[in-house]
């Protein structure tokens, strides 16, 4: 099996002319037949809004990183002969490129053998910068809830610490959270030493928290009710079921599914199966509904996060917190109609594709990606995304 190289080489596979885009890519699968296992192919359609969420990233990034290592310095202000210490070489120079470009955000001083070029926030920039802290502390009660919900998921109910620094920007963490975030609740998890490694424990089950973001939508729409209570199952032609037990499905525009496939969609969406917070180790990974509970676990590790997305490398590393099956790529690209892995930036990154309007909108913000988006406006380019999403209520 060779698909992971498809995602490192997608734009050479999607088209015969590989200067030429195209909107989908061929993944090679084993298939077996009466000569023994021969490879075939299936094709993975590309969804060019998300790819240009990962385009639209790359400047207010840089933006959002050099603010970040002004900050944490002691006076305020970076030496620009430092910041091949901060970043690295090659990578100095894209954000000499953003120094220079936005004049609006970054202010260049000095210049003489007494006081070396250093570069420092501008007045407006300092203005807004000087807002963060407020924001952190509306963002620490989703925090809370975030991270408990994590290691609730947990099989049992801890997760390394190192982790939880793995991914501790795409959940809003401080990045020195480990001093100052996890300290003030100790009564909800702490970091504790397992077989010679720090690791995360929840200290208080909280069964409330136990209802996924699958189901809090199915009640804002009226379907499911949490008391048990179920309207009546309207079926539609493009997989998603108004039942208890469904996904939203979205799939590309090119996709066009069969009868037969519907109907095995049909049954799947309607299946029962266990929650994703109940313990991955009572049930049988060859079980179908244990299957679709993988499926409902990946989908909440996305929600949780503020951008709905998370590397595949990240994804990876959950491996044995959450019994996630080994051939994970293969089980995301089976249910592309919920996710979809786009090979643009440095990585692979894994979208949830409901939590995105028209494509490339994020739907719902948090206040810290609110307070990103009002620093990068400075910039004109107006935010991350092309439209801004609004709050949670």
């Amino acid at each position: 099996m060779y698909i992971r190289s498809v995602f490192l080489r997608s734009h050479v596979l999607s088209s015969p002319n590989p200067f030429k885009k195209s909107c989908f890519l061929w993944i090679p699968v084993k298939h077996k037949s009466s000569g023994g296992w021969r490879p075939t192919k299936k094709i993975y359609y590309r969804v060019q809004e998300l790819d240009r969420v990962m385009d639209l990233q790359k400047k207010p990034s840089l933006i959002l990183q050099l603010k970040s290592i002004i900050q944490s310095q002691k006076n305020k202000y970076l030496l620009l002969r430092d910041l091949e210490k901060e970043v690295g070489f090659v990578k100095k120079w894209n954000f000499m490129a953003v120094i220079e470009k936005y004049p609006m955000i970054f202010h260049v001083g000095g210049g003489s053998n007494r006081n070396p070029p250093f570069v420092t926030l501008s007045r407006k920039a300092e203005k807004i910068a000087n807002e963060e802290a407020e924001v952190r502390e509306l963002m620490e009660p989703v925090l809370v809830k975030n991270v408990r919900k994590l290691l609730m998921m947990s099989v049992d109910c801890r997760i390394l610490l190192e982790k939880i620094e793995l991914i501790g920007n795409e959940l809003g963490l401080p990045p020195n959270f480990k001093k100052t975030f996890l300290p003030k609740y100790e009564e909800f998890f702490t970091v504790k030493d397992f077989r010679g490694k720090a690791y995360l424990h929840l200290e208080n089950w909280d069964s409330s928290l136990t209802i996924t973001s699958r189901e809090e939508r199915l009640a804002r729409e009226g379907v499911l009710h949490f008391n048990g209570a179920q309207k009546r199952v309207r079926i539609t032609k493009d997989g998603n079921y108004s039942g208890p037990n469904a996904f939203k499905m979205c799939f590309p525009a090119g996709f066009r599914p069969n009868t037969r496939y519907l109907e095995e969609l049909e049954k799947w969406q309607r299946m029962e199966f266990p929650s994703p917070y109940l313990n991955a180790r009572r049930f049988e990974l060859a079980d179908p509904k244990a299957r679709k509970r993988v499926v409902a676990v990946l989908h909440e590790l996305l929600s949780l996060t503020m951008e709905k997305r998370m590397t595949s490398a990240q994804l990876d590393a959950f491996h044995s917190e959450y019994l996630l099956p080994h051939k994970l790529l293969l089980c995301l690209i089976k249910y592309h109609g919920m996710f979809y892995i786009t090979n643009k930036g440095a990585r692979s990154t894994v979208f949830l594709k409901e939590a995105y309007d028209d494509g490339s909108n994020l739907i719902d913000k948090c206040p810290l990606l609110l307070y990103n988006d009002k620093f990068v406006a400075l910039s004109g380019r107006g935010e991350t995304n092309p439209c801004i999403g609004k709050s949670p209520s």
